[in-house]
């Protein structure tokens, strides 16, 4: 293995089988460098192959990936390395495409027996060193997910780094929050040659101005002055673009018995109740009203509106402390123990001293009729048509899961997702490989899809002061 033609080492990289079940894709992630497969990887990933789960399907993707490399090379360049498909022209540099090689010799015995640890890990470290003694002409990088592999390696001298090629973003403060404040001149410097406009009680106004070209579709704007100026952003066309003032659903004008008491609530509710907006995201850490706000509007479309059919409402079942074990019942009761969140906030939606007890409980199993509880293990192959679909907890998906369920959508279907990017119990995500994040920088500027992020808690002064200090 030879420098490129840049006058760079060529870097091998051996992938440990996290790395492989989390991206598929990961051997063709590595540009002009080669990749090392470990034999003790081929058999994990076979051990694993088994399952309806999304690393069991990843773990059968990367094994036909490696099975078509291979019957589409000569069988004599197999010991050589198998040429991976990719760019030629790099960074304006002329690169020889790297190559998938498989070990075919034994380990070299550079680990002791005694060294405490799990056997395969230990096989993946003796493979990373042999490489180092093989090729002195090349830089040997271990890629893993499991934080402890990658801290035994740096204690041997192994040089190991996490997966990076599935960050959507490459850091959390550059993530689009949805609002953003406009100067104090705005007026001033935006007003020259404007329109404005009403339709069906709907006022809208074009303006061109230095700010226009950083708006996106959906993206609301407003003033920090007395005059509480808050529109969303419609079109962007050039060096216009047109804005509607939106909403105000304080006060009186409440949704399904719920009312904004922040800006970014009163943006949530805009977005929400939107004919336009097919796709919704909100943010925010716990107590900010994700889940009441977008359950009251669910309720005000589906039962007052007649938009919607029903509520779908679905989340991952990961676990916060330990796993109580398989529950009994149907898809809807083995969900119920998740959906605490969804009791909890019709609860609040439901609380009224009219009719009694008997007129809430008929409330209640009227709105339990409406909504439905699903798991997201029986969405693969549906199709939802006039729904209102709730995902909570988003921010435990992968992003090839939240395709998955986006495109369950059909005619007439509205998604929300709802998440805390600081709430990830899922193995192998963080916050800027979170499938919420990767969805939120992708449907960024399209017309039909919003975000908004949310602030300020609304719980209690308990809730609010644990948020801060603890």
């Amino acid at each position: 293995m030879s420098d490129n033609d840049s006058g760079e080492r060529r870097r091998i990289f051996v992938l440990d089988t996290n790395v492989l079940m989390h991206d598929p894709t990961a051997i063709f992630r590595f540009d002009e460098h080669d990749v090392h497969i470990p034999m003790v990887v081929l058999e994990e990933l076979d051990g694993n192959k088994k399952g309806m789960s999304e690393s069991a399907r990843n773990a059968r993707q990367v094994s036909r990936f490696m099975d078509e490399l291979i019957q589409e090379a000569p069988a004599e360049s197999i010991h050589g390395g198998v040429l991976l498909p990719g760019e030629h022209v790099l960074n304006g540099h002329n690169r020889t495409p790297g190559r998938l090689f498989f070990q075919t010799k034994p380990n070299q015995p550079l680990l002791p027996d005694s060294l405490p640890g799990h056997r395969a890990d230990n096989s993946i470290l003796e493979t990373c060193l042999t490489l180092e003694g093989m090729h002195a002409d090349a830089d040997v990088t271990l890629v893993s997910k499991d934080i402890n592999l990658r801290i035994k390696a740096a204690i041997l001298g192994v040089h190991a780094e996490d997966y990076f090629n599935d960050k959507t973003l490459d850091d959390l403060d550059l993530l689009y929050r949805g609002a953003a404040p406009v100067p104090e001149d705005f007026w001033e410097t935006h007003s020259r040659e404007m329109d404005s406009w009403q339709e069906e009680g709907r006022t809208f106004y074009r303006l061109q101005g230095p700010m226009v070209a950083d708006w996106q579709p959906n993206e609301f704007i407003y003033s920090t002055d007395d005059s509480q100026f808050e529109a969303a952003v419609r079109t962007v066309e050039n060096d216009s673009a047109v804005i509607e003032l939106a909403n105000n659903y304080r006060g009186r004008n409440a949704v399904w018995g719920v009312t904004a008491r922040n800006r970014e609530q009163n943006f949530a509710l805009n977005l929400l109740m939107s004919d336009e907006v097919d796709f919704v995201t909100i943010l925010g850490p716990a107590g900010t009203g994700k889940t009441l706000l977008t359950l009251a509007a669910g309720l005000a479309q589906t039962l007052d509106q007649n938009r919607f059919r029903e509520i779908i409402m679905t989340r991952v079942t990961v676990p916060l402390g330990e796993d109580i074990g398989f529950l009994p019942g149907t898809e809807e009761e083995k969900m119920e123990p998740w959906m605490g969140a969804l009791m909890d906030n019709l609860e609040v939606l439901t609380h009224s001293d009219e009719g009694g007890d008997w007129g809430r409980a008929a409330t209640q199993d009227l709105l339990r009729s409406r909504i439905k509880i699903r798991s997201l293990n029986f969405m693969r192959g549906r199709t939802f048509l006039n729904r209102f679909i709730i995902l909570d907890e988003a921010q435990n998906l992968t992003s090839k899961q939240m395709k998955a369920l986006i495109t369950r959508a059909g005619p007439g279907t509205k998604v929300v997702c709802l998440g805390n990017v600081a709430q990830i119990d899922t193995p192998y995500l963080t916050e800027t490989t979170s499938g919420l994040t990767y969805v939120v920088n992708r449907f960024r500027g399209w017309p039909h899809a919003g975000h908004i992020t949310l602030m300020r808690g609304e719980r209690s002064r308990l809730a609010d002061y644990a948020s801060e200090q603890l």
